[in-house]
């Protein structure tokens, strides 16, 4: 604690400071003015209004909601029905280096692609697909130049 002399001392200095300063006396008007005294409204030309972009975070939620997680609904094994052994499929074979199958008719070209990729282990230039009349759908695999189509059709499909 300061001794007593000073603080008398010390009374008579705050007498003469106790006068508002210019400073003082402006954060006084500022606070009795407020804070938001010098916004003004934003005056909109357009009649479209955009919500702002704001922060979305990925959900995390604290439970799965399914139980068991769904299964694909074509796997390799369900694309690829069976393989063609007819004249006009063994002539593609021999002159076109192109194998013939059956397939599901909700598979698209990248899953028959994918699917032979995996059943057969053969790489594919093209996959060209038709519906027939019957509903089923046809597929025409054409094979790489460095893979035999006759090979593959005698040794793993066996249809030669």
């Amino acid at each position: 604690m300061a001794p007593k002399d000073a603080a008398k001392a010390n009374k008579g200095k705050n007498s003469k400071a106790s006068k508002p300063s210019a400073k003082a006396s402006a954060a006084a008007k500022a606070t009795l003015r407020g804070v938001n005294s010098h916004k003004t409204s934003k005056v909109r030309k357009n009649t479209s209004f955009h919500l702002p972009k704001t922060l979305q975070l990925s959900r995390a939620p604290k439970y799965p909601r399914r139980s068991i997680p769904h299964q694909p609904r074509l796997d390799a094994g369900k694309v690829i029905i069976h393989p063609l052994n007819t004249e006009s499929a063994m002539k593609k074979i021999e002159e076109n280096n192109t194998l013939v199958f059956m397939v599901d008719t909700k598979a698209n070209k990248r899953q028959i692609k994918q699917a032979l990729k995996t059943l057969y282990d053969v790489e594919t230039i093209k996959i060209n697909t038709l519906v027939r009349p019957d509903g089923t759908k046809k597929a025409f695999a054409r094979l790489t130049p460095d893979v035999d189509a006759l090979d593959i059709a005698a040794t793993k499909l066996a249809i030669v």
